[in-house]
Parts: structure tokens; C-alpha cells; sequence
């Protein structure tokens, strides 16, 4: 009784991962591959590396920001100091720009007065809500001489703010990365195709039988 053959089973990832370095560097033997394999399994073996570079080039550059600017957040929040302000007159509903805000709608700049340090009193423009009406009470942060300041940044904001400036660089690299990549294999398809074409343009004549036909002529 015949039996069917099975079909090979392909190599695992890590054989084939193997296989493809080996044939990289050169230390594989392979009768039938050509230059053109082994530069096109080291453009691979580069784009992997390049790519693991790049993570850790992203996560690393992501981490360095956020420990650069984490210590200088917590001395703001050390050196400023939080006090209830007063709002003498009603907040400009004209206006959607807030100099401690940033522009939120919902925000805007209102005269107040406060007291700091130790009661000594001051009138500034501080940040309120735009319903804001004289004598209501919003919090506000205070330098060591009393002057409003913009509130410190918390720690939670410079983390995502570090972590999105990582995924940009990540993606940015990334993209280069497969960009070059695509340029180094286009580069190399076309010399394959070239060699391909010249070969062809020897060995057809013989597989053929021209090339005889020729001599007997």
C-alpha cells in the first residue's frame, strides 16, 4: 500500500533566525547562493539591529528626559508656595487666553489680591473661572516674594510628555530605518536582475541548441 509523502515541515523561527546570520556572515555553506543572497541577508540582519537600537535608543532618550526634568518639577513645587487669592473685579468674557492657562475656554485672567509672605498683601492677574465674580476665592501658586506664578508641572505630565517624545523618536527612526532598508533591497533586486539578464543572455544560445546552429553556419 502507497503511501503520500508528507511535506516537509518548515524550519522554526529560531533555525531559520540561525540560518539567516550564519548565511550573513558567511559561515553557512550554500553551493547555490549567490554574493547577492548573503548581502541581502545582512541587510536583514543590519535592519534587526538597527531596530533594537532604535528601541533602545527611544526608550533610553525618553527616560534621560523625564529624569532631566523630574528633579527641576519638584524644586518648583519646593520653592512655590499655594494661597487663596481674591478676585476684585469681574474677568474679562471677551477674553480666552489665560497667561498661566494657556488659552483654555473655560479659563481667563481676573484682578485678585493675596497675601504673602507673612500678610503682606498684593494685586496681580491670576487665573479664574470665566463665571468668576468680585470676592470670589481661587487658589493660586505664589513665588517667595509673593508674585503669581504658573503653576509647577506634575510629575504624571512629564512622564507622558517624555513617553510621547520617545514614541516620535521611535517612529521617526523607524521610518528612516525601513526606508533605508527598502533602498538597499531595491538596490540589490535590480543588480539580481541585471546578473540574471547577462547570464540569460550567455546561456540561452546553449540551452536553446542556437549556439550550435551558429557554428554550423
Amino acid at each position: 500500500m502507497s503511501s503520500t509523502p508528507r511535506p516537509a515541515r518548515p524550519a522554526s523561527l529560531p533555525r531559520r533566525t540561525g540560518r539567516q546570520l550564519r548565511r550573513a556572515f558567511g559561515a553557512r555553506h550554500e553551493p547555490l547562493a549567490r554574493p547577492l543572497d548573503r548581502s541581502r541577508a545582512r541587510a536583514w540582519l543590519f535592519a534587526v539591529v538597527g531596530g533594537l537600537l532604535t528601541i533602545a535608543l527611544s526608550v533610553g532618550g525618553a527616560l534621560l528626559l523625564f529624569r532631566t526634568t523630574a528633579p527641576r518639577a519638584d524644586e518648583d513645587r519646593a520653592r512655590l508656595h499655594r494661597v487663596e487669592a481674591v478676585v476684585t473685579g469681574g474677568t474679562d468674557h471677551g477674553a480666552v487666553n489665560s497667561r498661566f492657562t494657556g488659552g483654555y475656554g473655560n479659563r481667563t485672567d481676573a484682578p485678585a489680591s493675596w497675601s504673602y509672605p507673612g500678610g503682606t498683601p498684593h494685586t496681580g492677574v491670576v487665573e479664574a473661572p470665566r463665571s468668576a465674580v468680585a470676592g470670589t476665592v481661587v487658589p493660586i501658586w505664589v513665588d517667595p516674594d509673593g508674585n503669581a506664578a504658573a503653576p509647577p508641572v506634575e510629575r504624571a505630565a512629564l512622564a507622558v510628555s517624555a513617553g510621547c517624545t520617545g514614541a516620535g523618536a521611535l517612529l521617526t527612526l523607524s521610518a528612516l530605518l525601513v526606508l533605508l532598508l527598502r533602498l538597499r533591497l531595491h538596490t540589490l533586486d535590480r543588480r539580481a536582475e541585471a546578473e540574471w539578464t547577462s547570464g540569460w543572455a550567455r546561456l540561452e544560445p546553449l540551452w536553446s541548441g542556437r549556439a550550435g546552429h551558429r557554428r554550423e553556419e
